[in-house]
């Protein structure tokens, strides 16, 4: 009886088994497309059906949202990049697990028990789990469609915390996005369109979507193959300015530090690092969005190429390039660095992300978003600034407002850029002769020889002297004979010594910081100073502020737009100067580099800040003349 019950069970194992069909006759109806990821596309039933062969081989995966919300306020923005993670495909009999290992948490030793233990101390993270449904000599094929059709990107509880109503997922509103789904390669792209429905929705919700009961965005998840090992990391310094990536080494000494640093930057070499000026390798190729119009578009390119002055000041031969987006390209594939311009319905802030391999802080995707509606604010500025247009007249030939806000946004190009290059802001920059694009910068105002707001000089121009230090700190390729950390070492103290300072968000951000020097958006060398010449463009702004201000047929009820920021113009500027009280200087310092890292500003120079700040609050700065309130609606 025994026996009858064995061989019964193996039979029925076997015809179970069999069930299993071969990947060819699963598939014969599909269109494979053969690349990084290899996949089938079922048109039939909507489905992507992906093969699975190298188990326990890392692979990079990224989701984003190539099209999005539409809202500053909530985010969701178009081209928003979710967090990478390196991943793995497990099989555990007729399951494939797609896994995430720990890499904050490591063991940088050549003994394998010691790599184990730490293996075994802390979490992985299994994202997902595939059924098998065909196979074929060693080759698993599985139904990945819930997979990437599901709310990779948190959109959800994004909406939800944002108070802008209670959404969910809606699978029968969801399919995969054909037009995006492609493969390569050393990179496969999947795209799909998700519908989220809901009730409740907010204000912000229902001013971006034409249905607010249904948001439909795009989701983008991206398999791409690890880079070698060949990378060189660089030990992050404070100094530097370089955003770092930390992790856990628990195979370190016992007198250092657990808490391991590198910084995040591109891979760069020197075909010939002996020479003063050699090409690159492979140069650092950026996109801009092939849908941005003229002059902006012209402006923003000659903005982000501004960089190339700080690789060959680094000893590069055009090595960092800026073209336009060719025809067909997706911006978010992870081949490209990309600029892209981002349209929502009101202002917000631009980014500059990146995505890395979070094993070394490699850069392997540059991806900067800049709003569309910033460069008609400047416009706006300009206008109130200047109120050009005399007696009704239409725009003159020379348009000085133009001037500026694409002087501005070439500032802006660079300023994003700058942080996918893995650099931090350099909120001391202005207190160093405009040292670094990446501080805020404010528009110089002027009042020229005849008494006008001058604005030609509104912004500088090309790469500030820090930033060259920075290019050459974290990008400089030395020779094989040198010793790289004296020589980093020694790029940081020639810059100190040239009096070039490095501070950034934390210091500058008026609710946690007490330098003062750090500031945001603040004019010049001396703050003090610059607040006294800002509040006399103010005044003289507002002196000739009215009807010369709105061009020809605009509505008298738009004065108030041209007129708020005129009115509180000097705010950043008090901001600035208000700090100075109670402050210190300081810098990052290490020991041994012998700079003065911690002094309180000398009492005279806050009581003249304070004085300068209580004379802004006088009722004859504040007081708004009855002739502009009467124009206004």
């Amino acid at each position: 009886m025994k026996i009858i019950l064995s061989l019964f069970v193996i039979l029925s194992t076997n015809l179970f088994a069999q069930k299993l069909s071969s990947i060819s006759e699963k598939t014969k109806e599909m269109e494979r497309m053969v690349g990084f990821l290899n996949f089938h596309w079922d048109a039939a039933n909507g489905k992507i059906y992906w093969e699975v062969k190298d188990f326990k081989k890392e692979l990079l995966y990224v989701n984003s949202l190539p099209a999005g919300l539409g809202s500053n306020d909530i985010g969701l923005d178009r081209g928003q990049l979710g967090e990478e993670r390196v991943v793995f495909f497990d099989k555990v009999g007729k399951k494939i697990m797609l896994v995430q290992p720990n890499y904050h948490y490591r063991a940088l030793s050549n003994n394998a028990n010691e790599k184990r233990a730490v293996h075994d101390s802390f979490a992985q993270s299994t994202l997902w789990g595939f059924e098998v449904t065909a196979e074929e000599n060693g080759v698993y094929l599985v139904d990945a469609t819930d997979f990437l059709l599901r709310d990779a990107h948190n959109v959800a509880n994004r909406l939800e915390s944002m108070k802008q109503g209670n959404y969910q997922l809606s699978p029968s509103r969801s399919a995969v996005y054909l037009e995006r789904t492609k493969n390569f390669p050393l990179n496969t792209e999947f795209e799909s369109s998700i519908t989220f429905t809901g009730s409740n929705a907010g204000g912000y919700v229902r001013s971006v979507a034409p249905s607010p009961e249904a948001i439909t965005l795009r989701m983008h998840h991206s398999f791409v193959q690890l880079p070698d090992n060949k990378y060189v990391t660089r030990i992050f310094d404070p100094r530097s300015s370089y955003n770092p990536i930390s992790f856990y080494d628990y195979s370190s000494p016992i007198n250092e530090p657990i808490e391991k640093y590198l910084i995040s930057r591109h891979r760069l070499e020197k075909k010939d690092p002996t020479a003063k000026l050699s090409e690159a390798v492979k140069p650092i190729v950026y996109y801009l969005d092939n849908g941005i119009p003229e002059p902006i578009s012209s402006a923003l390119l000659e903005g982000a190429s501004w960089w190339n002055q700080a690789f060959e000041a680094a000893g590069y031969k055009n090595a960092f390039q800026v073209k336009i987006l060719p025809e067909g390209a997706d911006p978010m594939d992870l081949r490209y660095n990309v600029i892209n311009w981002v349209h929502r319905s009101t202002r917000g802030w631009s980014y500059g992300a990146s995505v890395s391999d979070p094993r070394t802080g490699e850069i392997l995707k540059g991806h900067v978003s800049l709003g569309s509606l910033r460069v008609r604010q400047d416009y706006l500025i300009a206008t109130a600034l200047l109120s050009p247009f005399e007696n009704g007249e239409p725009m003159p030939k020379d348009d000085k407002m133009l001037n500026m806000a694409l002087a501005r946004l070439r500032q802006l190009s660079a300023h994003e850029v700058g942080h996918t290059l893995g650099l931090q802001h350099n909120y001391a920059a202005s207190t160093n002769n405009l040292a670094s694009v990446m501080d805020y910068p404010h528009p110089k105002m002027v009042i020229n020889s005849k008494g006008e707001i001058d604005l030609t000089d509104a912004y500088d121009v090309g790469i500030g002297e820090w930033d060259k230090v920075s290019i050459n700190w974290g990008y400089q390729d030395f020779p094989k004979s040198t010793n790289v950390k004296t020589a980093l070492n020694n790029i940081i103290e020639e810059a100190i010594k040239n009096k070039l300072l490095f501070l950034t968000d934390q210091d500058a951000r008026p609710a946690s910081s007490f330098s003062a020097t750090a500031h945001l958006w603040d004019t010049g060398n001396d703050p003090i100073a610059d607040l006294d010449n800002t509040m006399k463009v103010r005044e003289l702004a507002i002196n000739k502020f009215g009807l010369n201000t709105l061009p020809k047929s605009t509505p008298m009820a738009f004065l108030e737009d041209y007129l708020v920021p005129i009115y509180n113009l000097q705010r950043y500027q008090v901001e600035a100067v208000g700090k100075i009280v109670g402050s210190k200087n300081y810098t990052f310092s290490l020991k041994g580099d012998n700079q003065k890292s911690n002094e309180v500003v000398a009492a005279s120079i806050q009581k003249n800040a304070l004085m300068a700040v209580l004379n802004t609050l006088k009722p004859s700065k504040l007081a708004l003349p009855n002739r502009i309130i009467d124009l206004i609606p």
